[in-house]
């Protein structure tokens, strides 16, 4: 399947969340956003984090170019993009 084409599935339609039961992505991203603050001692904002979870699977690229890495890479970036666009 196209990463892009699973992306989307993972990210607009929900299929995996709905699959593996981890919950709405979005709220998840900002329950996770809430965490690090707390951890850091400092606030992390929601698009903070996005940006956080970009640079680390762009990181890993450094190293491997499995296909789950690039299909996380393209659904952060998607789901940044949905946010961005109040969606």
């Amino acid at each position: 399947m196209n990463i892009f084409k699973k992306a989307d599935e993972i990210i607009n339609l929900r299929k995996e969340e709905k699959e593996r039961q981890y919950g709405d992505f979005p709220s998840s991203m900002k329950k996770a956003a809430v965490i690090a603050s707390e951890l850091c001692n400092k606030e992390i904002t929601q698009d903070d984090f996005y940006k956080c979870m970009i640079a680390l699977k762009i990181s890993r690229l450094a190293y491997n170019s499995k296909e789950d890495t690039l299909l996380d890479l393209v659904a952060y970036a998607g789901a940044f993009n949905n946010l961005k666009n109040g969606e």
